[in-house]
C-alpha cells in the first residue's frame, strides 16, 4: 500500500528503493454529473458547454533555474516523448471515463538528462474557454507513482481541495535532492487557459 500524502507534503523515491529506475505517474479525474438545464451550477457556468470535460496531462522538464529550455523537454498528447526519450506518455484521453488512471507517463529516471533537475505535472482543460468548463465540474483527482516492474504504488496525492474556477492544475513534481529523486504534491490551481500559456510560468 502506497503513502497517501496531503499538499505540500514531500516523498524519497530512490533513497530507500535501490535499483529503482524507472517510475509510472499515474493521473485521474471525474467529471461530476452534470447539473440540470437551469440548475444553479448549470447557469452559473453555462451548462459546462454541453460537451465532456477533456483533461489533459502535461510534464515539463526543467533546468537548474526552473527553466522549460527547449520544446522537446514539454511532453503533452501533441508530443509523447520528450527528445532525450526519457519521459514519455500514454496518449491523450478525451473523457477521464472509466476507473483508474485517465492518463499515464513514464519516466526513465536513469535517462533524465543530468541538466533536467525537475519534472513538473501539470493537468490543463482543453478549449476551457469556448467549452465554459473549469476545475468545478472535476472530482476525484489525482496523482500517483508506481513501480512499473511489480505494479507497487509508492504514493498517492488525492486532490481534495476545491479548485472552481481554477482553469489549470499544477499537480506535482519529481525532482533530484542530493543524487536522489523525490517526489512532491503540489495542488496549485491557475487560471492558465491553456497549455502554452501555462509553460510561460516556466520559459
Amino acid at each position: 500500500m502506497g503513502i497517501n500524502l496531503q499538499k505540500g507534503q514531500k516523498i524519497d523515491l530512490t533513497k530507500g528503493n535501490p535499483g529503482l529506475t524507472k517510475i509510472m505517474v499515474g493521473l485521474g479525474w471525474d467529471e461530476v454529473s452534470k447539473p440540470k438545464a437551469g440548475g444553479f451550477l448549470g447557469g452559473l457556468l453555462g451548462g459546462g458547454g454541453g460537451a465532456a470535460i477533456d483533461c489533459d496531462a502535461s510534464a515539463i522538464l526543467l533546468d537548474a533555474q526552473d527553466k522549460l529550455t527547449s520544446k522537446d523537454r514539454l511532453v503533452y498528447f501533441g508530443n509523447l516523448q520528450s527528445g532525450d526519450k526519457s519521459v514519455k506518455h500514454s496518449g491523450d484521453n478525451l473523457t477521464g471515463a472509466g476507473d483508474g488512471d485517465d492518463e499515464q507517463i513514464q519516466v526513465d529516471l536513469s535517462s533524465v538528462p543530468s541538466a533536467i533537475q525537475k519534472i513538473v505535472f501539470v493537468v490543463n482543460i482543453y478549449d476551457c474557454v469556448k467549452r465554459k468548463q473549469d476545475f468545478g465540474l472535476i472530482a476525484n483527482a489525482f496523482i500517483r507513482v508506481v513501480n512499473p516492474v511489480n505494479g507497487q504504488e509508492f504514493c498517492r496525492y488525492n486532490l481534495t481541495e476545491s479548485y472552481a474556477g481554477k482553469t489549470s492544475l499544477v499537480v506535482a513534481e519529481v525532482y533530484r535532492h542530493n543524487n536522489e529523486w523525490k517526489f512532491a504534491a503540489i495542488g496549485q490551481g491557475t487560471n492558465d487557459t491553456s497549455l502554452s500559456e501555462l509553460i510561460r510560468r516556466y520559459q
